[in-house]
């Protein structure tokens, strides 16, 4: 009986293919190698998760997107008319539309530097990247504080729709400590998919919102455009355009959005469902409020109606106000978290204690600091141009500019297309600049000129 032996092929070390083959994996290994041997506040703090009780990378791009709408879109649509008000009809339209297109090239930047360096799971990693430890350290702080004054943002939003809808039945500091529980109840989930069904609810409060006071603000002129002939000055035309700016200004979530996508590849279609829903819901709403609302609507822009549909209107924004101030929360609980456990596979338990007492701890502390930044800057439209001035100018248009000149090192020059590129990211560079240290002055002045802005007060700032 004849044995049928199986003797394994003979490796021929001449062969192309096999060299090419050899050769990936030798790229390989050495990467694995290079992986291993990277500090851990630089690897992806989530690991592999195939066995994991809480799974973080399971994000849709859709569930991304709609992330990304609610994040972005409550607040920056609320400010817009006062901005049109500021500048003019047609100056702000052109703005709104080139800001917006802006804002998606740099956001896909954002994407682009995300794809090169896949341990980036917020703006501090990329610092590290760009400049070291220093760099880590530094646009991690400014990270962290730029989603604080956002919820903080959030709840002087929240303070303003209680006290119109309520027609101030209490103190204003009442209402901003209900809106601070109330989000940090709601910022209790530590995955962001498990938040997305949120972000359904957020976009419909927003948009019927937006539609009631359209008609509002119609009915209350019927027939008639009181638009009125702009003058302005520095300070004031300025502030309505850090208001333009702060409308696309969601670029710091980014790179913790992409983190827990399923498929980071996924990123530009949820980029595109983001600007395509903003950049038509600002034009539509900013034109039409101010048409029928004329020089004196308000910031935020609900209460240009009448007293009844103003009511209703915050009524209905009410879960948009609450639930985009929670995901800009999440991100900054995130931050701090991982940088807390990173490597460690507490983040994965479900039931820890440590874990879960952390995360809460995180949340009711960065909720509280939130709470005093929005009492202590009452004014809406004033606390949107200082934060413009201070983070979203380098987050929505300057970091991108020098992530694409970093990943772009030493072609600026190399086709017709990478000068004009090279052109287009300096530009978001000293438009960067130019917005931080300009806006800061413009918001600076306006809080200390604004009569009304009393800090920690019970008085109505409806």
């Amino acid at each position: 009986m004849t044995q049928i032996v199986d003797v394994p092929p003979v490796s021929d070390p001449e062969n192309p293919q096999e060299k090419s083959i050899a050769s990936r994996d030798a790229s390989l290994a050495e990467d694995e190698k290079k992986y291993d041997a990277t500090p851990t506040y630089r690897q992806d703090a989530f690991g592999d998760e195939s066995n994991a009780e809480v799974k973080y990378k399971v994000m849709k791009w859709w569930q991304c997107g709609l992330l990304m709408v609610a994040e972005t879109v409550s607040l920056g649509v609320l400010s817009l008319p006062a901005a049109v008000a500021g500048l003019g009809l047609v100056p702000s339209v052109i703005l709104l539309v080139a800001l917006g297109l802006l804002s998606t090239y740099t956001g896909y930047t954002i994407g682009q530097f995300k794809r090169k360096h896949p341990q980036i799971m917020s703006m501090s990693g990329a610092g590290e990247v760009l400049w070291g430890s220093w760099g880590r350290e530094i646009l991690g702080a400014a990270q962290l504080l730029f989603l604080v004054f956002i919820m903080a943002s959030h709840l002087l939003t929240f303070v303003i729709a209680m006290n119109t809808i309520t027609g101030h039945g209490t103190c204003s500091i009442v209402f901003g400590v209900v809106g601070m529980v109330v989000s940090f109840i709601l910022s209790l989930p530590r995955t962001l998919a498990k938040m997305s069904w949120l972000s359904l609810v957020s976009f419909t409060s927003i948009i019927s919102a937006v539609i009631i006071c359209m008609i509002g603000v119609g009915i209350k002129h019927p027939g008639e455009k009181v638009m009125a002939i702009v003058d302005t000055d520095l300070v004031h035309g300025f502030s309505a355009v850090t208001n333009i700016v702060f409308a696309f200004s969601g670029h710091a979530a980014y790179f913790g959005l992409m983190s827990e996508l399923k498929d980071p590849r996924d990123f530009p279609k949820a980029l595109m469902l983001l600007q395509s829903v903003d950049i038509c819901l600002y034009i539509l709403a900013a034109i039409v409020i101010y048409v029928y609302g004329g020089a004196g609507v308000s910031s935020p822009a609900l209460g240009s109606a009448s007293p009844v549909v103003s009511k209703v209107a915050y009524g209905i924004a009410l879960p948009t106000i609450i639930i985009a101030g929670v995901i800009n929360g999440h991100i900054a609980f995130k931050y701090v978290y991982l940088r807390i456990f990173s490597g460690s596979e507490r983040i994965h338990k479900r039931r820890d204690w440590v874990a879960v007492s952390s995360w809460v701890a995180i949340a009711l502390s960065l909720w509280i600091i939130a709470w005093i930044i929005a009492e202590a800057i009452p004014v809406f439209s004033n606390l949107l141009s200082l934060i413009v001035a201070l983070f979203a100018s380098w987050f929505t248009y300057g970091l991108s500019g020098i992530f694409w000149l970093y990943l772009n090192r030493g072609k600026y020059t190399s086709s017709p297309r990478k000068i004009f590129l090279t052109g287009l990211n300096i530009f978001c560079v000293v438009f960067g600049a130019v917005l931080c240290g300009l806006g800061l002055y413009v918001s600076g002045k306006a809080i200390h000129d604004n009569p009304s802005s009393a800090s920690f007060s019970c008085a109505s700032n409806a």
